[in-house]
């Protein structure tokens, strides 16, 4: 028979340990820090080598206000000018945004803007508006435009990209499935199309209710959420609504599998909630928004998952970044209270707040 006093010291331990756990979140919440308020409705952030920092902006009427800023001095200027900031409807979309959805300084040191081509979920696309934009911060000028109308559909939603060597990856959140596009080219293929892991399973969830446009029929939002691993191997993605999966980047780089025989190679990874962005430091590790109760989740390259902070300040955090000094930073971008998923009714609560937490990881660029 245990000895009763080990037996009680080892209930302690056991007790002092789970105390430190629960108190980790809390720990982190008082860390958090505000970096940059504005009305502007950020959903992303990024930042480059030299410390500039960069937002896109989600207007919240067509061809109102800018769609990618930078912040100088505290005050967000439309980046890089103003012509590519000024698509107003009826415009062809070659040279302007259309509609910004992600954007990030990608390995190469360049900031890299997706554009869905349309000023909404459900808006027609402008003609030449769905397009990844390659932008030299040396010059800030446009280097390049990749036109993806070829790869998508009309009911297309572009939402954000990685990369990995000579590939990007994209995800399509309104007709689900991926696209990998050879940058040198500038040619793309659509892969797994309307395979289970890019379609939205779960209801979307906020602030601790279902989601429903201006219809009121329940949002999906498949294909959207994507990082790949540190040493390139893994291309992990899901719907914003949840359920992450994962493929071995191989697999999509290889233009001679058939969708049949790479869709063997997915596997599913997490069961995660329902997400607005994600962020992966150089340990592998994924850091999550979990929009239905305004927290962040992190989740081991073994797929454990664990909270890192909650605090109800973090609604629906959006695209997150990991800056060179250890830093998360969080957009509380409020998407769900906007009319598009609030059921046609705009509840969002100005300012939207860019929060900044030290995690002390080291950023990966992919």
């Amino acid at each position: 028979m245990p000895d009763p006093k080990h037996r009680l010291r080892a209930l302690l331990l056991a007790g002092i340990a789970a105390i430190a756990v629960a108190a980790s979140p809390a720990s982190a919440q008082a860390r958090l820090e505000p970096v940059f308020s504005s009305d502007l409705v950020i959903n992303g952030v990024t930042t480059s080598a030299d410390g500039r920092l960069f937002l896109p902006v989600q207007s919240q009427q067509p061809g109102v206000g800018p769609q990618v800023v930078e912040v100088k001095d505290g005050k967000p200027v439309p980046y890089p000018d103003a012509h590519w900031n000024g698509w107003q409807p009826g415009m062809d979309g070659a040279d302007r945004f259309v509609g910004v959805n992600a954007i990030r300084v990608g390995p190469d040191g360049a900031l890299w803007v997706v554009d869905r081509g349309g000023p909404g979920i459900g808006k027609p696309l402008a003609p030449h508006g769905v397009k990844l934009v390659r932008i030299d911060l040396a010059t800030n000028t446009v280097a390049r435009v990749y036109d993806l109308g070829a790869v998508t559909q009309p009911w297309s939603f572009v939402d954000d990209v990685r990369f990995n060597g000579g590939h990007g990856y994209l995800t399509d959140a309104g007709d689900p499935g991926l696209i990998v596009l050879d940058l040198a080219s500038g040619k793309g293929r659509r892969v797994l199309d309307g395979h289970p892991s890019t379609i939205a399973q779960t209801p979307l969830r906020a602030e601790g209710k279902d989601l429903r446009d201006a219809r009121g029929d329940p949002v999906n939002i498949h294909a959207d959420q994507l990082e790949v691993s540190p040493d390139g191997r893994w291309f992990y993605y899901q719907p914003s609504n949840g359920r992450m999966a994962r493929i071995e980047t191989r697999y999509l780089d290889d233009a001679t599998l058939g969708d049949a025989e790479r869709a063997a190679h997915v596997e599913r990874f997490a069961d995660t909630p329902s997400t607005g962005g994600t962020a992966i430091d150089a340990t592998g590790a994924i850091h999550l928004s979990d929009t239905d109760r305004s927290r962040i989740l992190t989740i081991s390259p073994e797929g454990t998952i664990a909270t890192l902070v909650a605090d109800p300040r973090l609604v629906w955090v959006d695209a997150m970044w990991i800056d060179d000094q250890g830093n998360l930073l969080m957009p509380a971008s409020q998407l769900n209270r906007s009319a598009g998923l609030n059921g046609g009714t705009n509840a969002v609560k100005p300012p939207i707040t860019l929060y900044r937490l030290a995690i002390g990881a080291k950023a990966v660029r992919r």
